[in-house]
């Protein structure tokens, strides 16, 4: 059996409409100068040679990122046509739950403030965890993979709504191993 002939078009030097000094898409500086791979060196491995590859391209990956892949569900929560804050409503939602949990610690402005704002701050977590799992788009409240960021808001948010239910004093959830751990481990 004979392999077909793949015949190459040779392109004339005037006919290519690429000016000096403009990049195809994808193409580096070096690539677009004429001086091969971006970092200076020529190709030496197996693959310098192959035919497969696109002439004045290479296959290395670029030294430079281009770009970000957006997390899973990070595209707007609102339509495009809708002001940018109710686009991103549930960042806003955990952002203002959290800003009033501060508020009411920072401000004291009763007896157990403390208590309630940090139970407040971790409600705010817990409900970023719901909002993300329920939400197809959550705005830039996405920041990792959908199940990093439900774990991570989530575990954050119910170990300060613990702490904050178990703090010294009156504490309004007593866990009876955990002052057998503390009154063993402190002296």
């Amino acid at each position: 059996m004979s392999e077909p002939v793949v015949a190459e078009a040779v392109v004339a030097p005037e006919a290519d409409e690429k000016t000096v000094g403009e990049k195809k898409a994808g193409e580096t500086k070096a690539d677009a100068d004429g001086g091969g791979p971006a970092d200076g060196h020529a190709d030496t491995g197996d693959d310098a040679g192959d035919a497969h590859a696109a002439p004045g391209t290479s296959r290395r990956f670029p030294t430079v990122t281009q770009d970000t892949a957006r997390p899973e569900g990070g595209g707007r929560a609102a339509p495009g046509d809708a002001p940018a804050p109710a686009r991103q409503w549930p960042l806003l939602t955990v952002l203002g739950a959290t800003g009033l949990g501060l508020l009411i610690v920072g401000l004291a402005p009763f007896e157990q403030s403390f208590r309630v704002g940090t139970i407040l701050i971790g409600v705010a977590l817990i409900t970023g965890a719901i909002l993300r799992r329920i939400m197809p788009s959550v705005g830039m409240l996405a920041v990792r993979s959908r199940f990093t960021d439900m774990v991570t808001y989530g575990l954050l948010g119910v170990a300060i709504v613990m702490l904050s239910l178990m703090t010294q004093p009156d504490p309004w959830l007593e866990i009876p191993f955990l002052e057998d751990v503390v009154h063993s481990t402190v002296p």
